[in-house]
């Protein structure tokens, strides 16, 4: 949808060019029968090159191009109220703009999702301390299975996690029956003080839809909004915390290995490919159980401390929940699963409801680092 917008924005700008030519005689144009003088020739050159600018910034300054785009509308029926007889018709083009611009206020504005993500991610980002490396010491509480994985994964000899940061792709759907929403989702999550920053962007029916899961110290809330306008989950609460403390430690097992040398797990070896582990944050206890195949490679994560939300976000209900991995790849230093399916284990059935892709995994991300990126 943002390349179609912006060829539009392109396309309805350059319209604006003829009021500019019109205005210095650069071309003989017989529809235009409003003179324009040459003053209000560069008024109509100036729409052009703010609808242009709003078009380039759709990319490269997401979260600001509709200041851009307003102006662009705002010069843009100034000068066709000068010439209405000839160019009343460029109001339906403005009209559409207008649609796009309140809607970039509202998906990305100071009020909106976006901006609430951005303001806790740059809170967390605040303050990252240094990190000592992880050895072979580190490991030596761990299950077996754990301990090789860990192996596996590139982190001994790394740095210590204080946080990272995560881009992915893929889709999501309501339940077995309804239809899959494809999605780009990025996070942060910070390991010293636990924090777990979602958001969202998916489509459904060609509706934008955003979402944003937030999860700091013991407190967890989850706003979906379709055309960043409509509420169409909101959830919170106990059960809300302690699902979300379930994704954190699952976010740690799969994004971030070496923060499972951390004190706050607890682990029951079971056998060669498997290992139980009780995760407290914040008050919240919940309980997991990791699976390992012979390459030392986590295949799957299962909790049956993890409660589904309804639709429309206005109860939960626990249901045994689990992430097959696979497509194992390098992420600069370390080695991860690059693919992960979110499983609901219901009575009648099991069906996934989310397919997601890894695109891109840092850690350590100061806000210097954040902002250059």
């Amino acid at each position: 949808m943002i390349p179609l917008f912006a060829v539009f924005l392109v396309v309805h700008g350059l319209i604006h060019l003829l009021g500019f030519v019109k205005a210095f005689g650069l071309a003989d144009l017989p529809q235009l029968n409003h003179p324009i003088p040459p003053g209000l020739g560069v008024v109509w050159l100036l729409a052009t090159l703010l609808f242009l600018a709003a078009a380039a910034t759709l990319f490269v300054w997401p979260r600001g191009w509709w200041l851009i785009g307003a102006c662009a509308v705002v010069v843009s029926m100034i000068v066709i109220g000068t010439a209405w007889s000839d160019a009343r018709f460029g109001t339906i083009g403005n009209v559409i703009a207008a649609i796009g611009v309140v809607f970039g206020f509202l998906a990305q504005g100071p009020f909106s999702l976006r901006a609430a993500y951005e303001h806790d991610v740059g809170r967390e980002l605040a303050h990252v301390a240094p990190a000592a490396r992880i050895d072979e010491a580190d490991l030596a509480r761990l299950p077996l299975p754990v301990q090789r994985y860990l192996r596996t994964a590139g982190v001994v000899g790394r740095p210590r996690v204080r946080n990272f940061h995560v881009r992915m792709h893929g889709r999501i759907r309501s339940g077995p029956d309804a239809r899959w929403m494809p999605l780009t989702a990025e996070q942060y999550n910070v390991a010293d003080e636990p924090a777990r920053l979602f958001y969202l962007n998916a489509s459904m029916y060609a509706l934008p839809v955003q979402g944003y899961h937030r999860f700091i110290a013991s407190a967890a809330s989850m706003t979906v909004k379709a055309a960043a306008l409509v509420p169409v989950v909101r959830a919170s609460g106990s059960e809300m915390s302690r699902s979300e403390t379930v994704t954190l430690f699952n976010d740690m097992c799969v994004m971030a290995p070496a923060t499972l040398v951390g004190r706050a797990v607890e682990w029951e070896p079971v056998d060669a490919r498997t290992a139980r582990a009780v995760f407290t944050n914040a008050g919240h206890t919940i309980r997991a159980e990791l699976t390992f195949n012979e390459a030392g490679e986590l295949t799957n994560f299962s909790s049956d401390d993890r409660s589904q939300i309804s639709p429309d976000g206005g109860s939960m209900r626990r249901v045994r929940w689990s992430t097959p991995l696979g497509g194992y790849r390098a992420f600069g230093p370390v080695r991860l699963a690059s693919r992960g399916e979110g499983w609901w284990h219901e009575a009648e059935r099991a069906y996934a409801y989310i397919e997601l892709t890894l695109d891109e995994v840092r850690y350590n991300v100061t806000a210097a680092a954040r902002g250059a990126s």
